[in-house]
């Protein structure tokens, strides 16, 4: 099991080892580089889980912690703090979480944010496929760059009938306003 840290307004993961990397949102001063940030205030690079593009961002968090919403559900200026994990045990479960940051606003503040989602057993078989999931449709509350946390969690319990070995989590997270499109990945293993 790993452990992500990351540092934004309404955000938080909880470890015995933190990766070096700290992610921080980026202030409205620094709008014009990428939205996630290192510790030094260095760019960090996209990866698989972890995007932006032209000032929206998304991320990947797969979690076993089922406090996560007591986590996420306090004051923004709390740095809430999730496990991560690649692996989960029959009879166990995980939590995805989608993570977005600042989406285009129309004048009276309003964004348009869907995504596309597919879980992938390891047969290659979907055992979810969605399309245009609202995300956020309406006006956005506080600052633009405040880490949100879409409506829909993927919860997965491993129960004995399921295919153990590598399920993949695809989902492409759309500022629709922004025309911008972030395809994100992960992954678990299933013992």
């Amino acid at each position: 099991m790993k452990y992500v840290s990351f540092r934004v307004a309404a955000t938080r993961p909880k470890c015995t080892f933190i990766l070096s990397l700290f992610l921080t949102l980026v202030s409205l001063a620094d709008a014009e580089e990428s939205v996630w940030k290192d510790q030094e205030g260095r760019s960090a690079p996209n990866t698989e889980s972890r995007a932006s593009k032209n000032d929206f961002g998304g991320w990947l968090v797969v979690t076993p912690d089922a406090d996560w919403k007591q986590k996420w559900e306090t004051s923004p200026d709390t740095i809430p703090y999730f496990s991560t994990s690649s692996t989960v045990e029959k009879g166990k479960q995980l939590f995805i979480l989608i993570f977005f940051v600042n989406p285009d606003l129309d004048d009276n503040h309003n964004a348009d944010v869907t995504y596309d989602i597919e879980s992938v057993r390891p047969d290659g078989s979907f055992s979810i496929k969605q399309k245009d999931v609202v995300c956020l449709r309406g006006k956005l509350e506080g600052n633009s760059y405040y880490l949100r946390l879409a409506p829909s969690i993927i919860k997965f319990v491993g129960e004995p009938k399921d295919l153990p070995g590598k399920w993949t989590v695809h989902v492409t997270l759309k500022d629709n306003r922004r025309s911008v499109e972030l395809p994100l990945k992960t992954s678990f293993t299933l013992k």
